[in-house]
């Protein structure tokens, strides 16, 4: 065989007349398993398939509540026809009237303006009277700039003072820099008339306050004042 065909013989192929010696597998380097690793994907496999069967518990898991069937008034006696039973997912952080106590509120009256759709909520009923023996019940119209931009709710204490008119004397005997005022506390507050901006404020004082208040609210001459809770 001449010098030029043996140039041309690849490599690794052995020359006429040699033995194939054996031939090495190729080195494949083996994959180190982490034990840790596949410990962590397991359990995220696990706590992903626990989340989703909690959410679809939740999801139906509903409980019979009472709702809102028409409009009540502040102070109207509940009826089975103002009340209806809804099944809805309820958070726990919500507080609502079960099903199984819609007969517990039906007597008893509306401490908040209730709303037809609405949930009825435990805070939303008393068996109280909103009037109470001795007390009367006095709307007062206020004009805007009469009503504190604090929203009123019913329970809370006021306080309506007598604004005298020019030339006009209503201070008191015992401290005559006071102007006259009545303590009375709010039964409902309702929503500002369109154009006018004036606000209905029903609110119970004594029986002996009433009939005054009434006057200087005929007059225009007073103006609310919010008490600080736990005041008189």
């Amino acid at each position: 065989m001449s010098k030029t065909k043996e140039r041309a013989m690849p490599m690794g192929v052995p020359a006429q007349g040699q033995q194939a010696g054996p031939v090495a597998p190729p080195r494949v380097s083996a994959r180190r398993r982490r034990p840790g690793l596949i410990a962590l994907s397991l359990a995220l496999i696990a706590a992903g398939g626990a989340g989703v069967v909690v959410l679809v518990l939740q999801a139906g898991h509903r409980t019979q509540v009472v709702t809102v069937t028409r409009d009540v008034q502040v102070g109207d006696v509940l009826t089975e026809a103002d009340l209806g039973r809804a099944s809805v997912a309820l958070d726990p952080a919500v507080k609502a009237v079960t099903a199984d106590d819609l007969d517990s509120v039906v007597g008893k009256r509306a401490a908040v303006e209730l709303r037809p759709g609405s949930l009825l909520a435990p805070s939303q009923v008393t068996s109280h009277q909103l009037i109470k023996a001795n007390e009367q019940l006095v709307p007062v119209g206020l004009k805007p700039e009469q009503v504190p931009a604090t929203a009123l709710t019913p329970g809370q204490k006021v306080r309506l003072v007598h604004v005298p008119a020019q030339g006009e004397d209503t201070t008191t005997a015992k401290d005559p820099q006071t102007p006259e005022s009545v303590p009375a506390r709010v039964v409902k507050a309702g929503k500002a008339a369109p154009g006018t901006g004036v606000v209905v404020v029903d609110v119970a004082t004594t029986a002996d306050d009433g009939p005054r208040l009434a006057a200087w609210v005929s007059a225009g001459n007073v103006r609310l004042v919010l008490d600080a809770p736990g005041g008189s």
